[in-house]
């Protein structure tokens, strides 16, 4: 493969809104031809979700409504890096703790996801949690955790699921194939304080 490929370099760029945990910025950038085009750019925090698999193998499912897409998912336990300083890992037990009164002794990295690269830079860790215990959280967090409804199936059963169109978030699919290929013995999950290049952090530095 040639190195010499093109630089698409930025030569302006303009917010358009900036939220509470997301922004919307507008590039200019240079094309391969000498043109340039306007890209827009979603700027967000990143996040974690997390397959929680107990000894009988089933993984912890929310059942919860996603305003963008009009309608409640099943999704893993997830969250958004919005603590300044806090690892990937904690954050990730924490969200466990808040969103099903979890705990796990075990932690591993099971893949990346760049949630929708062509128009924004969100990427979602997703670990593998093991050794389940309860918390003890007294209540939920808020309104949208008050709501959710929690459940454990089986990761086969979970997986025939996406198959079927059931699950579609796209961290969750991604998740639960990764899970099953670990246990099927045909992908080895990385330490949970692997390296993580790819986490988003322009909208961070915004919040500095």
């Amino acid at each position: 493969m040639t190195e010499d490929r093109h630089a698409f370099e930025v030569v302006s760029t303009k917010d358009i809104h900036i939220g509470r945990v997301v922004g919307l910025r507008l590039d200019e950038v240079t094309m391969p031809g000498g043109n340039t085009a306007m890209r827009e750019v979603v700027e967000h925090l990143g996040a974690v979700a997390v397959v929680a698999l107990d000894d009988e193998d089933r993984v912890v499912l929310i059942h919860q409504y996603r305003h963008p897409v009009g309608r409640r998912l099943w999704e893993l336990p997830a969250g958004l890096l919005d603590v300044a300083g806090e690892n990937a890992v904690t954050t990730a037990a924490r969200e466990l703790e808040e969103e099903v009164d979890l705990a796990a002794a075990e932690w591993s990295v099971l893949v990346d996801v760049a949630a929708s690269p062509g128009f924004t830079d969100e990427v979602v860790r997703v670990f593998l949690a093991r050794d389940l215990t309860p918390a003890g959280r007294t209540a939920p967090e808020g309104d949208e955790e008050a709501d959710i409804v929690v459940s454990r199936i089986p990761l086969t059963e979970a997986v025939t699921k996406v198959f079927t169109g059931e699950i579609i978030n796209a961290s969750t699919v991604a998740g639960l194939l990764a899970a099953q290929a670990v246990l099927n013995g045909t992908a080895t999950p990385r330490p949970a304080s692997a390296p993580w290049d790819t986490a988003p952090t322009a909208f961070a530095n915004r919040r500095k």
